[in-house]
């Protein structure tokens, strides 16, 4: 880091060099600029005599540490990386096996140094929204989402999908929450409707990422996301969410077998979408909208 943030200190390091080259003594010339008579002097040891016109500023930063991490323990950590080409916390945990004393930090900063590890951007990237489509025919507007669970200290899911405008659902089971779970859910749930899907809303989730996009877009549908931090954008669904978990999950069980909740969607799904009234819709339900369009 240099000792000096001033853009014109170099210039005028080279401007009072130059006076004491004209005759001025270096005390004369130190009293001038307001600096001391040992900074002139080294100005002048250091000046170039090409005739340039700035002494540049150098860095303060030390060429030596104290508690400078040992070369040996740097060449460990770069080898372990290459053997194993894992992340940093993989790294400093083999290096822990294998009787070597080193931080996480230390280790992530080395492998930082000698560009083993790609460093994450500060600024995340958020996905281009166009505007909310006008829902004036079932499929103008579905929305996806995922609730997570968990049985034993494992992690299981339930994609849901939801018509704006027909408020019919779909629910699906899954292991998994990736982006190929995320593609088989609307592709079943589309399968399963009466009707085409055109729009699909989802939020910033990782399983929605752009490999989601790219395949409505491959299939001429087209995604849209959610607004950040704006749960209201898919309102209707988060209540399907709460809905489905109340009446149907956690009725089960407050944390119920991941059997039992394969067995007992299809079940409820058939009972919400054909028999079920909806208060928003007139106490009509999904069905009889679908068949009233």
């Amino acid at each position: 880091m240099s000792y000096t943030s001033n853009p014109k200190a170099p210039k005028i390091r080279m401007e009072a060099v130059k006076l004491v080259r004209k005759g001025w003594s270096i005390r004369k010339v130190a009293r001038y600029y307001g600096y001391a008579p040992s900074t002139v002097s080294r100005w002048v040891k250091k000046a170039p005599a090409d005739g340039r016109s700035v002494i540049p500023t150098e860095s303060s930063r030390p060429h030596t540490h104290p508690k400078t991490t040992d070369p040996e323990v740097v060449s460990k950590i770069i080898k372990k990386r290459l053997e194993c080409n894992r992340c940093g916390e993989v790294v400093h945990y083999l290096l822990g096996k294998d009787g070597v004393s080193v931080s996480l930090s230390t280790v992530k900063r080395w492998l930082g140094k000698t560009s083993l590890i790609k460093k994450k951007s500060k600024w995340k990237k958020y996905k281009k929204i166009f505007p909310r489509p006008e829902v004036t025919k079932s499929g103008d507007l579905v929305q996806i989402d995922t609730i997570h669970l968990d049985y034993n200290g494992k992690k299981y899911y339930v994609f849901t999908v939801l018509d704006v405008y027909s408020r019919w659902a779909y629910a699906r089971f899954s292991f998994k929450c990736n982006t190929y779970e995320a593609i088989k859910s609307i592709e079943l749930a589309e399968r399963d409707a009466p009707f085409v899907f055109e729009v699909v809303q989802s939020d910033h989730g990782p399983e929605f990422s752009r490999h989601f996009s790219k395949h409505l877009e491959s299939i001429n549908k087209r995604h849209r996301h959610s607004r950040v931090r704006t749960p209201n954008d898919n309102a209707h669904l988060e209540r399907f969410n709460r809905t489905i978990q109340e009446e149907c999950i956690f009725y089960l069980g407050w944390h119920p077998d991941p059997r039992k909740i394969i067995d007992a969607l299809p079940e409820y799904l058939f009972f919400y979408n054909n028999k079920r009234p909806h208060l928003s819709l007139n106490f009509l339900t999904p069905a009889q909208v679908l068949q009233s369009y």
